[in-house]
């Protein structure tokens, strides 16, 4: 039984000294990009050695990995892990909110995103990876609820998901990473009615 709860000990403490070198990650990548962030600076920010750190994650890549994986899991909990139930004007407006909620005021989310893009082109398969986790399963979940709901007529239920959520995307990031709170704001409020009027028209015309 001793033996048990050591091991036991032994795990939590491995799962917390892996969550710690995340959380001193982050701000290392953010501020020196991914090409410049070094795992000598990452084990000195989160406090370990390099041994300890080389133990939990082989390369910066698996690191970098890791963090992406954490930030996908950390967003579909807060917005996809409720199901997408009940009338579509409701269940969109609902989703929108949280989308919105969720990461328009999350500074280092915006920064990660940001990253993502500014290393796009040297290291594809980090924006790659960001897609898979994050983007691609938030548009197969609201296609599978619109294939669900034909009162809505739509022709393309797949692009309209990704019209839903890509919106929302790009409305996050006009407000805030080029700052257009500046230039061109406009309340989420209103943004959400419009766009979910968009998709729940009743009256749309068939020119087919």
């Amino acid at each position: 039984m001793a033996k048990i709860k050591r091991q036991k000990k032994l795990q939590g403490g491995g799962i917390d000294k892996a969550e710690q070198i995340l959380r001193g990650a982050i701000p290392e990548f953010l501020k020196n990009g991914y090409t410049c962030t070094s795992m000598d600076k990452v084990a000195k920010t989160a406090g370990v050695s390099k041994q300890t750190l080389y133990s939990h994650f082989k390369d910066k890549e698996g690191l970098f990995t890791a963090l992406v994986k954490r930030m996908a899991t950390k967003k579909y909990n807060f917005v996809w892990s409720q199901p997408l139930e009940g009338e579509p004007e409701e269940v969109l407006r609902n989703l929108a909110d949280r989308i919105l909620t969720e990461n328009i005021n999350d500074s280092e989310y915006l920064e990660f995103v940001r990253l993502i893009i500014a290393e796009s082109g040297n290291y594809p398969d980090l924006s790659k990876l960001f897609l898979t986790q994050i983007a691609k399963p938030a548009v197969q979940i609201l296609t599978k609820y619109l294939q669900e709901h034909q009162e809505l007529n739509l022709d393309d239920p797949e692009a309209t998901a990704r019209i839903f959520v890509g919106s929302l995307v790009y409305f996050i990031l006009n407000q805030k990473l080029l700052h257009g709170i500046e230039i061109m704001p406009m309340k989420a409020d209103r943004y959400i009615d419009n766009l979910v009027t968009l998709i729940n028209r009743k009256d749309k015309i068939n020119t087919n």
